[in-house]
């Protein structure tokens, strides 16, 4: 049995955690591309999560994706869409139903890469619109984390700058961490007994 909800307090007691694995940065399409392809295409399930550059004044245009995560169990490859755009082999990854695409809030992640090429969505999985089968109210990845994982992953980068000419070790950390905690989450949850929450 899961929490229903946790508290900011509950959340601060926990241990930090974040991905322990190898994380590769890909600007271009060559070696490095095709093997971070070959990797995820082996994945039956794989993490996923985008990162915009945020807007801090309505004034302002929007930003596009900058960046797309994608995490295996010990590999996480963070693509940068702003200078390498969508190519067809990640769309073709986002459009196989063979690979479980894993994520939070995923409708508007999925819209943004679709700016760049369009693609049909397939084999994805919205941990926010599953969570309540399980008893769990929460829907934010830092308490799903906490109530699914016993664990805290860090917020502090959500703000930064995605389109900075090089990210920093912790803008990788983080991006890559809240891909691979998506998967985590998942896999637990399919080795746990639901139990659906009560409806009002």
């Amino acid at each position: 049995m899961y929490l229903e909800s946790i508290t900011p307090e509950e959340i601060e007691k926990l241990e930090f955690a974040s991905f322990p694995g190898r994380i590769e940065v890909i600007d271009s399409v060559g070696s490095e591309f095709n093997r971070a392809v070959a990797y995820l295409r082996s994945q039956k399930v794989i993490g996923f999560d985008t990162e915009t550059r945020p807007c801090f004044s309505p004034n302002q245009p929007r930003y596009g994706v900058a960046l797309l995560q994608l995490s295996g169990p010990e590999k996480a490859f963070l693509f940068r869409i702003n200078s390498l755009g969508m190519h067809k082999r990640l769309c073709s990854i986002l459009a196989s139903e063979k690979i479980l695409k894993v994520g939070a809030a995923i409708h508007d992640d999925i819209r943004g890469l679709q700016k760049y090429r369009h693609f049909d969505p397939s084999g994805f999985v919205d941990l926010q619109k599953i969570v309540h089968e399980w008893g769990i109210r929460d829907k934010s990845v830092k308490k799903m984390s906490a109530i699914i994982l016993g664990f805290r992953i860090s917020k502090t980068q959500q703000l930064s700058n995605w389109e900075a000419e090089t990210l920093s070790e912790s803008q990788c950390k983080y991006a890559a961490t809240d891909a691979w905690v998506c998967r985590q989450m998942y896999l637990k949850l399919m080795r746990s007994e639901k139990h659906p929450l009560e409806l009002l």
